[in-house]
């Protein structure tokens, strides 16, 4: 055998190992559709200067989730109230680090027609997210769901955890990405200022 053919034999075996090998990682282990913003470490909670209003309000893109028990709604259901939806998952660090400042801005706004809604992207649905809240102490949020994250992509959610601050008359106002401390005394004010 000449040394150039068996040279090109090497090649395209090499090359078509390399390829089965890629193919074989890829559907080894699926690519999640969200990806985290943060490292896997668990971060420190942000100060609420991170929170960017928006310049020209708008309402959110049509979304469709779901209560806990698999009914669907939609921000319009929540007319003439103020909405924050944040988006987070159980498997998702920084996420699971702004539960309690998100419990505490939820006991915060009660009774002044601001809906708090954690929509998480758990695969496992409702189970996987009531035991997650009973594990971790949270009954100041209800579940809410976008377990095939239909919702985070139909309003342009780069990662998680993101919170979109939607004012009384359906419009978002603001928009963050990563942890934040909802619970403050500052971060409260600013939410009852954007939601008016």
């Amino acid at each position: 055998m000449q040394p150039t053919t068996r040279r090109a034999i090497l090649a395209t075996t090499a090359i078509a190992a390399s390829g089965t090998l890629a193919a074989a990682a890829l559907f080894r282990k699926p690519a999640p559709s969200i990806v985290t913003i943060a490292a896997a470490q668990t971060p420190p909670l942000q100060p609420l200067e991170g929170l960017h209003a928006s310049e020209a309000p708008a309402a959110p893109a049509e979304a469709v989730f779901l209560t806990d028990d698999g009914a669907e709604r939609r921000i319009a259901d929540f007319a003439g109230q103020g909405v924050v939806v944040n988006l987070w998952a159980t498997w998702c660090v920084p996420c699971v680090a702004e539960m309690p400042a998100l419990q505490s801005m939820a006991r915060a706004l009660a009774g002044e027609r601001i809906a708090v809604l954690a929509l998480s992207s758990d695969r496992g649905g409702a189970p996987v997210v009531r035991k997650f809240y009973a594990e971790h102490k949270i009954d100041a949020l209800a579940v809410w769901l976008d377990p095939k994250g239909m919702a985070a992509r139909a309003w342009g959610a780069r990662g998680l955890p993101t919170t979109l601050v939607i004012d009384r008359v359906g419009r978002e106002v603001a928009r963050a990405e990563g942890a934040f401390e909802w619970g403050s005394a500052p971060a409260l004010a600013r939410l009852r200022a954007l939601i008016g």
